[in-house]
């Protein structure tokens, strides 16, 4: 058996190559262009040694009559190719029409040509639900023409395109539709902006202004239809090796309509952004003639306007008026046959976070991912981070790598480390590993030496703490909580810095960036032990600051304000206060190593040690309102989850401190 395969390094391509490189020994041909080989061969690398003897570049060209593949190869093949797989399409509904056309239309009369002089077995046509366009009742697997009103060039180039696999070829075909497809639903990749990707800026921006309890009113839409991209695939491959199926058409999708509200909550949730509580129920929009509705969202006389809301947030005019679905797709034989193999789409609420986190790290176009003077200032540096297998430290590491540093990953799991590791080198980078237990004086003397006999580090990034939030009148008799905080959050960072020091005076320089706290500053209640282990920490970067400067050696303190990592997951209160993102937190240590700052502080922070400089008392008194509001942790208290009085959603007391005193936090 032998498969070919076009448009295999687009999103659903490479899952479902992938997944055929699982699951047969068949090889795979690939369609690719001259120009488009070393995008390939980096896919080849990260699918394994098995995918380089299997799988066979074919060079051709979607624009060029049969694929423009080679005749000679054509002939030696002919006859051989089992499964012929046509993915290769623009999905861009702001597209201009000509663009469709030539991708959509003529691509696909060029694929099924050269699936005929291949005699392939079967073309299996990746088309979408778009061929429904704005079909009003349920769409069924075997309908396709049925007089539908198709809006625009994206929607009509779609169905051009699976007419001409049903009419105009003389090989066996089958055809796909998959309904709007998000990234994966385990690793949240994703490729473009696209479906509901182009609502994530507009949750940006409002959770920076709006708690994310304060209920918003919106009218219901309607409905749409998502599938992740990993389930279109397997349902590929699946569906594609049935005996029996020629002729027919599948539906992709998800097998109830979701509501745009509902969608909008998933991901608002993921965001920390405001959720939508109440839904104006859609009978009340219905009564808007269809005409009215049309001419606001799609007419060209208001498209200046609607310009006017939507390209601050990166959203195309045309994508408006599609948001929500008219039809309802019916999925009953694909669901059948697809439940064989347990094979179904989950639901959008579990994987909604890890398509934020994805989109959040690597694809928001506002965030300042490595700008020029970072690539300058860490270019061929090395850089060791503690604390490196997730959250800050875990951000930091891949951005310095990004920017073409060399981070040396330490924190106690190899495990974690290497995983990290691996996703460093997955994009180009080079990373090194050095497991430790910092708690162990001894052992960070060891790292030093291990780091030092093949290293010489240029910054080093104190990272790696612990946290402990909890009233002096709970800790008379754990004075260990102080003891253990001191050792890992103080002696710690202090041991590796003094070991490191000598090499980087000797190499002429360095950076050291001690992640502390805003509140050194802020110095809120039921924190005496960490508070004051990280002000030592922030005192020793201060005061060997001035020893060092003609040793062009500079210690940065990161007064860092809260983040959303697991650290403060106990923390119940912590749900209702705004958070940073471990990229934003990594953002501030690369900025401190950039400009070689001796602190970074928050606004909120500066203002903090102004107001306990000159009034002192009325300090003491709001952080009491806080402390009487928000309650020990139940770890704290040493209940159970069943004792917890904060409820899901927090007192009123407490989401009204939280939105008065953002910032004031750690």
């Amino acid at each position: 058996m032998s498969i070919f395969l076009t448009g295999a390094t687009g999103l659903i391509g490479r899952h479902l190559v992938e997944v055929l490189l699982r699951d047969t020994d068949a090889p795979l041909f690939l369609l690719v262009r001259e120009s488009t080989l070393p995008k390939l061969d980096a896919f080849i690398e990260r699918w394994g040694s098995d995918a380089r003897s299997r799988i066979h570049p074919v060079v051709g060209d979607l624009d060029a009559p049969s694929l423009g593949i080679d005749k000679a190869w054509v002939k030696e093949h002919q006859g051989k190719i089992d499964h012929f797989f046509h993915l290769a399409a623009l999905y861009d509904l702001g597209a201009s029409a000509a663009d469709n056309a030539r991708a959509n239309v003529y691509g696909t009369r060029h694929a099924v040509d050269a699936a005929g002089d291949l005699q392939a077995g079967c073309f299996h046509h990746v088309s979408s639900i778009a061929i429904a366009g704005r079909y009003d009742g349920v769409f069924r697997e075997d309908m396709f023409d049925e007089g539908q009103e198709l809006p625009t060039a994206y929607h009509r180039t779609k169905f051009e395109s699976e007419r001409i696999v049903r009419e105009e070829n003389d090989v066996p075909w089958r055809v796909y539709r998959p309904s709007v497809v998000v990234g994966n639903s385990w690793t949240g990749q994703m490729d473009k902006i696209d479906g509901p990707y182009y609502l994530f800026p507009l949750m940006r921006g409002l959770r920076s202004v709006v708690p994310p309890f304060v209920p918003i009113v919106a009218p219901d839409v309607g409905d749409t239809n998502i599938v992740p991209v990993d389930y279109v695939a397997e349902a590929l491959a699946h569906l594609s090796h049935l005996p029996d199926l020629d002729g027919r058409a599948f539906h992709l999708t998800h097998p109830a309509p979701q509501r745009v509200v509902d969608v909008w909550n998933a991901f608002a949730s993921a965001a920390g952004a405001p959720q939508i509580t109440v839904a104006l129920d859609r009978r009340l929009t219905s009564i808007v003639p269809t005409e009215l509705t049309d001419i606001a969202f799609r007419g060209n006389a208001l498209k200046p306007l609607r310009k006017l809301a939507t390209e601050p947030l990166g959203i195309p005019d045309d994508v408006i008026g599609e948001l929500a679905l008219v039809p309802v797709f019916d999925a009953t034989d694909a669901r059948r046959l697809l439940a064989a193999a347990s094979i179904d789409p989950p639901e959008i609420e579990d994987y909604a976070g890890r398509l934020w986190e994805y989109w959040d790290q690597r694809m928001d176009p506002v965030r300042p991912h490595v700008g020029r003077k970072a690539r300058a200032a860490l270019r061929g540096k090395t850089v060791l981070v503690t604390g490196a297998s997730s959250g800050i430290g875990k951000a930091t590491a891949l951005k310095v790598a990004a920017a073409g540093g060399i981070p040396l990953l330490v924190s106690r799991t190899r495990d974690k480390l290497e995983e990290v590791q691996k996703e460093i080198e997955e994009q180009g980078g080079t990373a090194h590993v050095f497991p430790c237990d910092l708690s162990d004086l001894e052992a960070i003397d060891q790292l030093v030496e291990d780091v030092t006999r093949d290293h010489e580090v240029d910054v080093l990034v104190n990272n790696a703490g612990r946290s402990i939030r909890r009233s002096v009148s709970l800790s008379y008799d754990r004075f260990h909580d102080y003891e253990r905080t001191m050792h890992l959050n103080y002696f710690a960072p202090v041991r590796l810095t003094l070991g490191l020091l000598p090499h980087m005076v000797a190499q002429g320089g360095g950076n050291v960036v001690n992640v502390t706290t805003i509140g050194v500053t802020t110095l809120v209640p039921r924190f005496s032990a960490y508070i004051a282990s990280k002000s030592a920490l922030d005192a020793f970067s201060q005061v060997i600051n001035s020893e060092m400067v003609s040793n062009k050696v500079v210690v940065t303190s990161i007064r860092m304000p809260l983040v959303r990592t697991p650290m403060i997951t106990p923390t119940k209160a912590y749900d209702y206060f705004p958070a940073i993102s471990p990229e934003d937190a990594a953002d501030l240590i690369i900025e401190g190593v950039v400009g070689k700052h001796r602190t970074i502080n928050t606004g909120v922070g500066s203002l903090s040690q102004v107001i306990h400089a000159t009034a002192p008392r009325f300090a003491d008194r709001v952080k009491h309102i806080g402390y009487r509001v928000f309650p020990d942790s139940l770890a704290a208290i040493g209940a159970s989850g069943a004792d917890d009085k904060m409820g899901s959603q927090g007192t009123i007391e407490q989401r009204v401190v939280a939105a008065l005193l953002r910032g004031i936090h750690l």
